[in-house]
């Protein structure tokens, strides 16, 4: 994963003109941009958690968006200052719920079930004995099966783990909040609504000039960093810096000439 530079001093005064609009319309053109700008924030957390092999990565960045546009909507600067760290919850937490979510939906043979007791008892032997969590190669020896085996069923045992709602979190400032605090009403915001959105954003980039479309499609859809883009493009990094804020102001300025048509 790139190197991402979010420029949350920005976001959060995108984010006070939200908070203080009456206007509906304005509002969604605000938390628009702000996903732009704060995505790659999404796709790192996305890659931490996805297994590729069994969740797309895509599927996972498109859950986490969703979390993403609840931390805006739901944001309050006086119960926490810090955005970056208000977000990661949210789109965390709306990944793990996911995932956990579709783990009913799926049947696993039984065969998985059953080598999830005998692994979960091995990995607690041998982290008793070794002091450290064994390898999935140890596991699959230990107990005569293969690696694709014990993967299967670590795959199927993390899609199982839930996040105690009451669970205490610091978020800075001497702040404690539960988990609880945190999770967004799920029908505040859905994967529907994102979509529908997406189609709003790409067709106001599509009205950029093509200096700005570049820099916003490398380093929000393309996970480059601006030192990456700088490099590809031959400019310097402050130059890059400064065409993303410009194709930021410029989408925002876009988005609100459209609802005037």
């Amino acid at each position: 994963m790139a190197d991402y530079t979010i420029n949350y001093e920005e976001i959060t005064q995108w984010l006070q003109l939200y908070k203080e609009s009456e206007n509906e319309k304005q509002k969604k053109h605000l938390q628009n941009v702000i996903v732009i700008a704060t995505m790659p924030l999404v796709k790192k957390i996305a890659h931490g958690l996805a297994r590729r092999n069994t969740d797309p990565v895509e599927d996972i960045i498109q859950v986490g968006s969703v979390g993403l546009v609840k931390a805006i909507q739901l944001y309050n600067p006086k119960v926490s200052e810090n955005f970056k760290t208000y977000a990661t919850y949210l789109i965390t937490g709306e990944i793990r719920h996911y995932l956990r979510d579709k783990v009913s939906m799926i049947k696993a043979p039984r065969e998985i079930y059953e080598l999830a007791y005998r692994v979960n008892k091995l990995m607690q032997k041998l982290k008793d004995d070794q002091g450290n969590e064994p390898s999935e190669k140890v596991l699959a020896e230990e107990l005569g099966t293969s690696v694709g085996k014990i993967k299967e069923v670590i795959d199927v045992e993390r899609r199982k783990q839930t996040i105690s709602l009451d669970q205490v979190i610091t978020t800075g400032a001497d702040e404690s909040l539960s988990l609880f605090d945190k999770i967004a009403d799920d029908n505040h915001y859905n994967l529907e609504s994102f979509q529908e959105d997406k189609i709003l954003i790409k067709d106001a980039i599509n009205r950029l000039d093509e200096k700005l479309q570049e820099v916003i499609i490398l380093n929000y859809f393309e996970d480059m960093s601006q030192t990456q883009i700088a490099t590809k493009l031959g400019i310097s990094q402050m130059q890059v810096s400064r065409r993303l804020k410009k194709a930021l102001n410029m989408l925002l300025h876009i988005l609100s000439e459209k609802e005037k048509v």
